[in-house]
């Protein structure tokens, strides 16, 4: 690897950890209960989707709804989940929530990820 761009990797690795997160992660994040008023998780699947069963204390912002959203806090993280690792709803809401001034971090694997380890779940009406 004598071409190895030991510089751009440090780069990319950065912005990785800075701008996405694991499910295990949010998991942890979320049952701890620490500051619960500094990140809210944002549900981009479809509405009956959401309906079904979420991440607990989820909001749904499906796609449509991303330009001048209303219930996210500017002052929170937001941390969005979709569908599963090849999903790209959240990554596309992400680009349209941080060019409205919305701090975000995608989580990786979505929400297949959060089903397949047995993290608890928020079912019904919230």
């Amino acid at each position: 690897m004598s071409n190895y761009d030991y510089d751009r990797a440090n780069r990319f690795f950065r912005d990785r950890v800075a701008f996405t997160t694991g499910t295990h992660e949010l998991e942890v994040l979320i049952e701890s209960g620490r500051d619960r008023e500094s990140y809210q998780v944002v549900d981009v699947r479809y509405p009956a989707d959401y309906a079904k069963s979420r991440v607990p204390g989820a909001i749904n912002l499906p796609k449509g709804k991303w330009k001048n959203p209303t219930g996210l806090r500017k002052d929170a993280t937001l941390y969005l989940y979709c569908y599963n690792p090849t999903c790209h709803l959240a990554a596309e809401a992400a680009v349209e929530l941080t060019a409205q001034g919305y701090r975000v971090v995608e989580v990786e694997g979505g929400w297949s990820n959060w089903e397949a380890n047995g993290y608890r779940q928020e079912t019904q009406a919230a």
